[in-house]
């Protein structure tokens, strides 16, 4: 295991493993997906940056090397957890479009937000260093290619799309800062 890789899964530790809500954040410190759980935040987060997913979003939407933090908020009754991702999703996709792909959509406004869990994924240092645009545009350029590649070739739906028109406007984002 890369030094890296041992520091994630340390920091992991640290991440509850209750059921409930949790975003995937980027280097900025900006959620880019939204995701929930019913058997363990900290087990479906491990899942989501080692890979350990075979769907689309692990593989093409999301590039784990962008993540940098992760932000969670525990429930402890099951029928809180999709009302709540539904409102975390509303609340982050109107200030940056995020990789999720589906739209989520609220139907009730909540009320009550749990208290935010905030666990940093990777060691500041090399946060640091990815969030040179030299590095970072080259490495989302490859990531939306992949996303494109997989659309063309595999499977043509309209939340991919929404997904590639999140990527877009990150990579816009990115380009002006390497510009």
């Amino acid at each position: 295991m890369s030094a890296s890789q041992d520091y994630r899964s340390k920091a992991l530790t640290a991440l509850t493993n209750e059921i409930g809500v949790y975003a995937l954040c980027d280097l900025d410190g900006q959620p880019i997906y939204v995701g929930q759980s019913v058997d363990g935040i900290r087990n479906r987060v491990r899942r989501h940056l080692t890979s350990a997913r075979s769907d689309v979003i692990a593989n093409r939407q999301i590039d784990v090397w962008e993540i940098a933090f992760v932000w969670a908020w525990p429930v402890t009754d099951l029928t809180e957890v999709q009302p709540l991702e539904d409102a975390v999703f509303q609340h982050y996709d109107a200030e940056q479009p995020l990789m999720n792909g589906r739209s989520l959509t609220c139907a009730a406004e909540v009320a009550f937000w749990p208290e935010r869990q905030e666990v940093q994924v990777i060691e500041e240092t090399d946060r640091q260093l990815r969030l040179d645009p030299a590095q970072r545009l080259p490495r989302q350029i490859q990531q939306y290619n992949h996303l494109v590649d997989y659309i063309l070739t595999v499977k043509d739906a309209a939340h991919l799309k929404r997904s590639l028109e999140a990527h877009f406007q990150r990579l816009v984002k990115y380009h002006q800062t390497f510009l």
